[in-house]
């Protein structure tokens, strides 16, 4: 191919661990925000077990993303119907056990995406800085999260997988009490270039590049 982590990439580079979330490769430098902050202190809602029928669309002024269309199903990131999803070059978020929350609730809401083919829709998500804002709009209401850690995991380790989908990503079975995103990309060239030409079943790299980010105010649409 998102706390919102974006996953599933059928076209992701080692672990670094410079920020405070354990295992997979964690980074956090501050940067100034890309846009303003919206109404402050936001009230996250309870996770809800199913995908909604609401539209669900991204944005990312900082690297021009706008209104990417979010297709939630029940699943986890980067399977076989997230993949089928993300070939239709939009993005995929999963839910369930397996999988993450909706926008707005407490937990980890995972989004994914392809970002060097399909239309490449998260192809400059690995140049977010911390800082950035990413606004998810959905049911009239836009919430507003805000970038603070980079997390690399592998595919091929099943702990670092588990990072990635935990409730508090990089932290699986702590309990959430906020509101966080998760995009997940794939690391492709970074992989390629590295020489490690591995794939999965579903042509998934080895390694997923994702952001992560934590609800920070929400307004309506």
């Amino acid at each position: 191919m998102l706390l919102v982590v974006l996953v599933g990439c059928t076209d992701t580079p080692p672990l670094d661990t410079t920020a405070d979330v354990p295992g997979p490769s964690v980074s956090a430098t501050p940067s100034a925000p890309a846009t303003p902050s919206l109404t402050p202190k936001p009230t996250p809602t309870a996770p809800t077990s199913r995908p909604t029928s609401s539209v669900v669309t991204m944005s990312i002024p900082s690297i021009g993303v706008r209104n990417l269309r979010v297709v939630a199903y029940e699943g986890t990131a980067d399977d076989r119907p997230g993949t089928t999803i993300q070939d239709r070059g939009v993005a995929a978020s999963p839910r369930g056990p397996g999988g993450g929350v909706g926008a707005g609730e407490v937990g980890n809401f995972i989004i994914t995406g392809h970002r060097v083919s399909h239309g490449r829709p998260l192809e400059r998500v690995p140049d977010l800085a911390n800082g950035t804002h990413i606004l998810i709009t959905t049911g009239g209401t836009v919430y507003d999260y805000v970038v603070s850690q980079t997390m690399t995991i592998s595919f091929r380790k099943a702990a670092e997988k588990a990072a990635q989908n935990a409730a508090v990503p990089g932290r699986p079975g702590v309990t959430a009490t906020q509101a966080m995103l998760t995009i997940s990309t794939c690391a492709t060239p970074e992989d390629n270039a590295a020489g490690n030409y591995w794939r999965d079943a579903l042509g998934n790299p080895e390694h997923r590049i994702n952001k992560i980010a934590t609800l920070v105010a929400t307004r309506s649409a």
